[in-house]
């Protein structure tokens, strides 16, 4: 790849192995770069570490959205999923287990892919995307089963509450729908631009960051990041963080969240921002945190850059890998 390329690259998604040993990332490219956690993090680690194990273009268009199950790494690229098997992917072997589209209403048009999530009761995998539609598939047998219809943009974000048997989905037109994933309809609507507290009409109505714990949702994007009661439906609490946050995790009792700045901040439930804490990238896609295993436990953050920071304390950057 060109200087060229490398100046323009973008990192969209991350996904770490179920081992917890490696991280895969997915550029504008179309490219998943798989890193070896393991061998960056050890003592003796050298710059070529740092860089991947294994590169290779995944799909057509980029890869905007990367999930790992126990066995396997997801990727979706321009209206297509692929099943790699992380086994093989760590011997160098990159042939896709299986190649999977969403049932599109025309031929003609391929929808971006923006995000997907297991919902661990039923084994199936959710994908939001640029159809206006969340497609629901069969894991076990690697069907599509559902269409949840109800967005009348595209979706950027999707959200599973197990607990509760409820998908949540957030939007271009403003809207957090949550569905009951037994019967497939939609239970409530919350048009977040429409609450005084969270709307900046300035930046837009979209939602482009969702997630959950039990009965808690933070999301963001057009309006402001604030965190939800779900029983309640009601905002509890606004971060005053500015630009469009395009990531966001409950962490212990923090709040991290990353979108336009070369930060990830760390948020207070009570909505105070605590920290801003400096990265490479001019701009933030993604952040995950490595729960996986306790030994190589970091926090990766990607955007605007061909480097992708890694941090083992979370309030600084220990080094950045790169593509």
């Amino acid at each position: 790849m060109g200087p060229v390329e490398l100046l323009h690259m973008s990192v969209f998604s991350q996904s770490f192995s179920p081992c917890g040993r490696f991280l895969a990332a997915g550029n504008n490219y179309g490219e998943i770069a798989v890193f070896s956690l393991s061998a960056a993090l050890s003592p003796d680690a050298t710059a070529a570490n740092q860089k991947p194990v294994l590169t290779f273009t995944a799909h057509e268009g980029p890869v905007f959205s990367l999930l790992s199950t126990d066995v396997h790494l997801l990727s979706a690229g321009n209206g297509e999923i692929s099943a790699w098997s992380w086994n093989e992917l760590t011997k160098k072997n990159v042939k896709p287990l299986w190649t999977k589209r969403p049932n599109y209403k025309s031929s003609l048009e391929i929808p971006e892919i923006n995000s997907m999530i297991i919902n661990p009761r039923d084994n199936s995998l959710v994908v939001g995307g640029g159809d206006n539609n969340i497609h629901i598939m069969d894991l076990e047998h690697g069907v599509f089963k559902n269409v949840l219809q109800g967005h009348s943009d595209y979706i950027h974000c999707v959200s599973v509450r197990d607990r509760e048997a409820e998908i949540l989905s957030g939007g271009e037109d403003g809207a957090v729908r949550m569905w009951d994933s037994r019967s497939s309809q939609c239970v409530h609507c919350i048009e977040v631009y429409k609450y005084e507290s969270c709307a900046r009409p300035q930046f837009g109505k979209w939602i482009s960051c969702l997630t959950t714990d039990s009965d808690w949702m933070l999301c963001g994007g057009g309006p402001s990041l604030s965190l939800w009661h779900l029983r309640s439906l009601s905002p509890t609490s606004i971060f005053p963080l500015s630009g469009c946050q395009r990531q966001a995790a409950f962490y212990q009792d923090k709040i991290l969240a990353v979108g336009e700045g070369a930060f990830v901040s760390h948020c207070l439930l009570g909505g105070e921002v605590k920290a801003q804490i400096p990265c490479t990238p001019q701009s933030l896609n993604t952040l995950q945190l490595n729960t996986n295993s306790t030994e190589h436990r970091v926090l990766t953050v990607g955007g605007s850059s061909d480097h992708i920071d890694v941090f083992t304390n979370l309030s600084y950057r220990a080094f950045s890998l790169s593509f």
